[in-house]
């Protein structure tokens, strides 16, 4: 068997401690300033008489003053020693390890009257790479950490400049700077630009000496306003082996499949096996490009049969799909990565591997079993799952997920520039069916990540170049993008460049993702992308839950999304802002940022819309010569006395189609977006199918007209559900409250 031992998966190494005065050193090879210091077993650099600290060295010891291990003194030879002897002592009656006695100057410290001053500094490696958390030190830094939290900056993704911004803006920054109302600065922007820097320079030393962590508190601001450690601890260790990442190209193998194969399929209808066989037939593969692994036949259900994955090896296929018990499926999958090849992409589509449900063991197998070959430089496919509910390309009509169609209706077979990524294929399947008119380019329920993973996907979405969006393919060097008619809807786009956004579901990431993830969200950002993500489990029971399906992992939530935003990604709280947003960038992948007008026939809509207006979402204005205009169109439609010339525009229900429609122009020539609320309720407006479609159709032709998006809300019960039909179907958004589409809006900004 090529299954190797759990034992051979690399594991960190347990830290070992670094003593305040290990620490220093390396402090001082970064640029910062620690006390003068000796050590009672070398030469202390002191004067009679002289002010100092007298520390006591342990192992693992983190705060010396609770084991009585800190004494400050005059200095004198003798009463050092006999004060050190006294320390190790204690600490060795505490089970610690003596390392040595700490002799440091004692340092004259610059204080505001009434307000904390020292800071605590800690430099950490972890997933999110090196990172330095700052914020108020000493004895209450606890407390004052609820008054104002530590700033969190990770340094991949963090410029000294842009620290040095964000403490300026921090409370304890503001008492330093003499920004606090009656206070005097401490210290200088200058100074702090330099103690930044040295900083990130130790983050340098660090990693040279295979630190882990270094905490520092408290810091303390001399009277030269110069930033001195005067604590500093830490441990030492190496990390995990870096993360392996799946072999490329296998998006362009989920893309556009070439050949697949599909083992598990039985005579029973309704099954998993045999829904999927029906979703694949929909998808236009030449005759003997889709076939079935079954043992002992050759042909089942009018679709060619292989006995084992052998037959593979010789004519390859661009996905595998096993849908098939988690032992079976292992042993499967066991022999393919023995057999050095046979399936661009595997997908495992049912658990039991690696989850709670893993009795056996079999995924931390296959996972060693992947990391030994690709470390070793072998072949292995991309492995998709377990727990893989499928994925989706509307364009090409590829569905391979085990959801019949009388369950879920196939996507809009026209597609969209839109790629939705779901660690839950529930939450990717809900928003298809409360998304009806809902287009995208692509869909990928990730299951389990055991291999393929978030963080995977976003790269190589990052690293595409043109994709032809109706044949799935990447565009041949220097072959030439065809036209296409609006890029603000992205219709008629038969190819288009891969600008379009990247919506993530995400409950967690595993060891070595969310630096990737991270990475990868930076270059899509850079090219242009947003970068949607609504992260779930942000509670602890919430992390919980998502380990006991996902295998999400837990982690610092508020340094994994101080991570992710700096790379450039968008987070959003709220599901119901979530979905809002899909169903923006749905029909306006290339939506962009601006005043928006908001026009209602209701009062209501347009109080609660002005309630939600602000610096994230600014509403269009009005100068003297357009109300002017305005004013002449309100009279020409007899609304003059019935309606304010003034923004939101409320048009009460007196107003009929050519009322909205000509109201609708004007606005668009005022304002960067268009939300119009239709309460649907007075005569004067057309709400039968018929008179829905000839209104669909004038917005559509203004859309066009000016490039500028048109959102329309209908809150109305579900008598008026065709009137909805008949504004999606022409393409149209359609929210059911005005809150819903500006909050959707004011999400993207």
């Amino acid at each position: 068997s090529s299954v190797i031992s759990v034992a051979n998966f690399p594991t960190e190494t347990k830290p070992t401690f670094v003593g305040e005065a290990e620490a220093y050193a390396l402090l001082a090879r970064a640029g910062l300033c620690p006390p003068r210091h000796g050590v009672t077993s070398g030469e202390l650099p002191f004067d009679a008489g002289e002010p100092v600290v007298v520390k006591g060295l342990g192992e693992k010891v983190w705060h010396k003053s609770e084991l009585g291990a800190v004494r400050f003194m005059m200095f004198d030879a003798i009463l050092v020693a006999g004060a050190a002897a006294q320390m190790r002592t204690r600490l060795e009656a505490a089970g610690h390890r003596w390392i040595d006695g700490l002799v440091c100057a004692k340092i004259k410290i610059a204080r505001s009257e009434h307000l904390p001053t020292e800071a605590f500094a800690s430099l950490s490696r972890g997933e999110a790479g090196w990172t330095v958390l700052f914020g108020f030190g000493g004895l209450q830094a606890e407390a004052l950490a609820e008054l104002s939290p530590p700033l969190r900056w990770p340094l991949a993704f963090t410029t000294v400049a842009e620290a040095l911004h964000e403490l300026e803006g921090h409370l304890l920054g503001r008492i330093w700077l003499g920004r606090v109302r009656g206070t005097t600065p401490l210290t200088t922007r200058v100074k702090l630009a330099k103690f930044l820097a040295a900083l990130w320079q130790l983050a340098k030393v660090a990693e040279s000496e295979e630190l882990t962590l270094l905490e520092m508190n408290p810091f303390a601001l001399d009277l030269a306003g110069q930033p001195r450690p005067l604590d500093a601890v830490g441990t030492r260790g190496t990390m995990p082996a870096p993360r392996l990442a799946p072999p490329t190209g296998f998006l362009a193998a989920l893309r556009a499949p070439r050949r697949i194969a599909l083992a598990g399929v039985s005579a029973t209808e309704g099954g998993v096996g045999r829904t999927i066989i029906d979703n694949l037939r929909r998808y236009p593969l030449p005759a003997g490009d889709l076939l079935l692994i079954k043992p002992g036949q050759t042909e089942f259900l009018g679709l060619p049969c292989v006995s084992d994955v052998s037959a593979l090896l010789e004519h390859p296929v661009d996905l595998l799909m096993l849908s098939l018990p988690a032992a079976i499926a292992a042993k499967t999958l066991t022999q393919l990565i023995a057999q050095g090849g046979g399936a661009r992409c595997v997908a495992l589509v049912a658990g039991g591997i690696g989850d709670g449900a893993d009795h056996d063991g079999l995924g931390a197998l296959l996972a060693a079993l992947l990391h030994e070959a690709r470390a070793a430089g072998r072949w292995t496919p991309a492995i998709l799952g377990p727990n893989f509910l499928g994925h989706w390309v509307p364009a090409r009509q590829l569905d391979t997920s085990f959801i019949p169609t009388d369950k879920l209706a196939a996507p809009l077979s026209t597609g969209g520039e839109l790629t939705l990524l779901s660690q839950s294929g529930a939450f990717l399947l809900c928003r298809r069916s409360k998304l009806p008119q809902f287009r995208f380019g692509l869909g990928i329920a990730l299951g389990n990540q055991m291999d393929v993973a978030l963080c995977d996907v976003l790269a190589a979405l990052a690293s595409e170049t043109d994709v032809d969006v109706s044949a799935g393919r990447a565009n041949r060097p220097g072959e030439p993008l065809q036209p296409t008619e609006s890029r603000l809807t992205g219709t008629v786009r038969p190819t288009c460049q891969t600008t379009g956004p990247v919506a993530c579901y995400v409950e967690g990431f595993g060891p070595g993702q969310l630096l990737a993830a991270a990475r990868a969200i930076k270059l899509l950002t850079a090219k242009g992308r947003r970068v949607l993500i609504h992260r779930a489990g942000r509670t602890a029971a919430g992390q919980a839950a998502a380990a006991s399906h996902t295998g999400a992992m837990a982690s610092d939530l508020v340094l994994e999304r101080a991570l992710l935003e700096r790379a450039g990604a968008l987070f959003i709280d709220r599901i119901a802002d979530f979905d809002a947003a899909l169903a923006w960038l749905s029909a306006y992948p290339h939506l962009a940022a601006g005043p928006v007008a908001l026009l209602t026939n209701a009062g209501f809509e347009s109080v609660n819309g002005s309630d939600l207006f602000g610096p994230k979402l600014p509403t269009a204005t009005l100068d003297a010569a357009a109300q002017q205009s305005l004013r002449a169109l309100l009279e020409k439609h007899e609304l003059s006395g019935l309606v304010a010339a003034r923004l939101p525009l409320d048009l009460t229900p007196m107003a009929d189609d050519a009322a909205f429609l000509e109201a609708a122009e004007f606005l668009l020539e005022h304002s960067a977006v268009l939300v119009i609320g239709l309460v649907p309720f007075t005569r004067r407006l057309s709400t039968t199918p018929e008179g829905a479609g000839k209104l669909a159709k004038a917005l559509l032709r203004l859309r066009e007209t000016h490039d500028k998006p048109i959102a329309v809300v209908v809150d109305a019960g579900p008598e008026y559900a065709g009137f909805v039909h008949a504004l999606q179907a022409a393409g149209l958004p359609v929210f059911g409250r005005v809150e819903s589409a500006l909050l959707g809006l004011r999400a993207l900004s």
